[in-house]
């Protein structure tokens, strides 16, 4: 007989977060392997621009964090050839250089001290958006993470190897998790590379998603109320560990190397 066809949903809700808790289990990767994974999980869902971009997250020193070697793409990039470097982007463990742009993560790191992830792609439908200058419209169920929690900088500032562009990027984030970057890309940013790695990938999805919209009349908005509500319903780390650990299973089974 069932008990649950009484509870109110705020009763249900809780009752599910409870079993998410117990059941869904936490990955044991190391932060160089989940960079290394996740450089694969973009790279297999749009996000590849040849060298563009960067992924990045905190070392175990303050002022440091790991990032990929420029002249190797998000497909070639493994646990072992991560590089630690400071906020002068100086090399301390590795070999090679980093993304000269990677200037502009240390400003947002000293910014928002909640974020230990940061991920700044081109993709494709993230960039042809950008190209509008128009906000990312968050108006369905599965975006709804992004609701009310994506900035956006409408006038570009120039290539991001400038102290001037971290600045202006880390500015605009404010406190959003996201943000969509005018005739640039997206960052997404997380409290852990799990975080990161969802909202870069929904953000992706979220820019196809509007396009595709566009093209076909006018979006409509979704109840302020529901899409808060919705955005607190997802953003939970119990689901981005189980949607990135998804994604990691799927990355693995072309790309077993990365974790070399």
């Amino acid at each position: 007989m069932a008990n649950t066809l009484t509870l109110s949903k705020d009763q249900l809700v809780q009752k599910a977060l409870t079993q998410m808790q117990g059941s869904l289990a936490d990955n044991t990767w190391t932060v160089r392997e989940k960079l290394a994974l996740t450089c694969r999980i973009l790279f297999d869902n749009g996000h590849d621009s040849g060298l563009a971009g960067q992924i990045s997250a905190r070392g175990e020193q303050p002022g440091t964090f790991y990032t990929q070697q420029l002249g190797l793409g998000f497909d070639e990039i493994t646990a072992s050839n991560l590089l630690l470097v400071n906020e002068d982007l100086e090399v301390l463990e590795g070999e090679g250089m980093p993304n000269p742009a990677n200037r502009f993560h240390s400003w947002v790191y000293r910014a928002r001290p909640d974020v230990n992830c940061i991920i700044h792609t081109h993709p494709t439908h993230v960039a042809a958006l950008s190209m509008l200058e128009v906000p990312l419209q968050v108006s369905h169920m599965d975006l709804c993470p992004l609701y009310e929690d994506c900035a956006f900088l409408e006038a570009w500032p120039g290539v991001p190897v400038g102290n001037e562009e971290g600045e202006i990027i880390s500015a605009a984030l404010g406190d959003k998790r996201a943000i969509l970057l005018s005739h640039h890309g997206q960052l997404s940013t997380g409290t852990s590379i799990e975080q990161a790695c969802v909202y870069a990938q929904l953000i992706e999805r979220a820019a196809r998603l509007q396009l595709l919209a566009m093209a076909a009349g006018t979006i409509k908005p979704i109840a302020p109320e529901l899409g808060r509500d919705a955005h607190d319903w997802i953003d939970r780390p119990k689901r981005h560990g189980a949607a990135f650990n998804y994604y990691a299973r799927q990355a693995l089974r072309s790309h077993a190397d990365c974790l070399n």
